[in-house]
Parts: structure tokens; C-alpha cells; sequence
């Protein structure tokens, strides 16, 4: 890898977070309907997020496969059909990005600063987000769980994404993620780091100081 000359900002390159981040999370409304297709008990939507997150991990990894996933979810395996109708209420619950955040990247991006995407995410999902346009303007490379076959904050995920980065000094790389263990694993890496908490003028703070929203 190569450094690049140093930036007036400290930071020559971005590996970002998709969910809580870009990507808005789920409204109630979602996780009903979801909730709904699955067949769960009315009412019982704490549960049925329960049941959702406990495989998720391994789901997110590409350890399991889809229908694997949803057997686990539902206690049984789902038809073809059901199969299909869940995986792509799931994956549209995660498709909602923040203009905000976009819109500081954008900006971020005109000016060369080189930028990973690092997310958590099942392959269904990670497809989906490759197709969109903001994917494709915005990133020098995209990286997710599923394919990498690990989750952060595996150090080796953080690897990955410095070396699509190729800047060789971990102290100039700003790693953001919405999970405040995330950016703990980063920075024991040496990477710099944003907890994002949902308030896009500390992200601009960091790549656009001299900017205002």
C-alpha cells in the first residue's frame, strides 16, 4: 500500500458503515409488516425482533443460507414462495438512505478523498446496495460481511478495508459506524474513528470543516 500526501482535514481516506449510517433504520411500520409476512403473532413484534436478530450474525456472515436463516426465524422452514416474500421484505427494510449523509459524502468524494464501504450485510442485501447509484459514484469498493465470510469487529473485516484503501497509515484513515464496538475494534487497529450517533454536522466536522450544511 501507499500513503497519500497528507490532507488539509488529517484524513486521506473513508471506510464508512452502511446501516445507521447511510442507511436509515426500519420504521415500526417495517418491522410490522415484516412481522406480518412472517406470520407472527399480532402484537408480539419485540419477539419477533428477537427471533430475527439471534441468527443474524451468522445470516450476516454467510454462514447460513436464506432458507436456513428463516427456518431459524419462524422455527420451520418456509416454502419457496414465503421464502422469496420474506427475503425481499427484509432486504427492502435496510434500502433507505440517508440524503444528509449522501449529500456530505458527495462532496467528501469530489474531492478525491478515496471511500470503502464496510457493512454487515447477507448477500441478498449486499447485492441490492451494489446496484444503487450512490454505491456506484460513491465508492472506491464495497465491502460486506457475507462475502468476506466475518462481521465487525472482526480485526481482519478492518483489514480488508484498509487495504481497499491503499493508504498505508492506519491514523489517516477515518473509520464511521453507528456501534460503538465497531469503532473500538477500529481503533485498536490504529484507525481513526467516528461513533455516529445520527448528526450529520459531526461527519461534515471531519471531511468538511471549512463547509457548512
Amino acid at each position: 500500500m501507499t500513503s497519500s500526501s497528507p490532507s488539509p482535514t488529517g484524513v486521506d481516506a473513508l471506510i464508512i458503515d452502511y446501516n445507521g449510517v447511510l442507511g436509515r433504520q426500519p420504521t415500526p411500520a417495517m418491522w410490522r409488516r415484516l412481522a406480518d409476512l412472517a406470520e407472527w403473532p399480532s402484537g408480539h413484534i419485540d419477539s419477533f425482533q428477537d427471533a430475527f436478530w439471534a441468527p443474524r450474525e451468522a445470516y450476516d456472515a454467510g454462514e447460513v443460507s436464506d432458507l436456513a436463516y428463516w427456518a431459524k426465524v419462524l422455527g420451520h422452514h418456509p416454502g419457496p414462495r414465503w421464502l422469496h416474500t420474506l427475503r425481499a421484505a427484509d432486504t427492502a427494510m435496510w434500502v433507505h438512505t440517508d440524503d444528509r449523509v449522501l449529500d456530505i459524502l458527495h462532496r467528501a468524494r469530489a474531492t478525491g478523498l478515496p471511500t470503502v464501504l464496510l457493512s454487515n450485510a447477507p448477500h441478498a442485501l449486499s447485492d441490492t446496495l451494489d446496484s444503487t447509484d450512490w454505491r456506484r459514484t460513491l465508492m472506491t469498493e464495497a465491502l460486506y460481511s457475507a462475502r468476506l465470510g466475518l462481521c465487525k469487529p472482526n480485526p481482519a473485516a478492518y483489514a480488508h478495508a484498509l487495504a481497499a484503501t491503499s493508504i498505508a497509515d492506519p491514523r489517516r484513515v477515518l473509520f464511521i459506524d453507528d456501534r460503538e464496538d465497531n469503532c473500538q475494534a477500529a481503533a485498536e487497529l490504529g484507525l481513526r474513528t467516528l461513533h455516529y450517533t445520527g448528526q450529520p454536522a459531526r461527519l461534515q466536522e471531519q471531511l468538511l470543516p471549512t463547509a457548512h450544511l
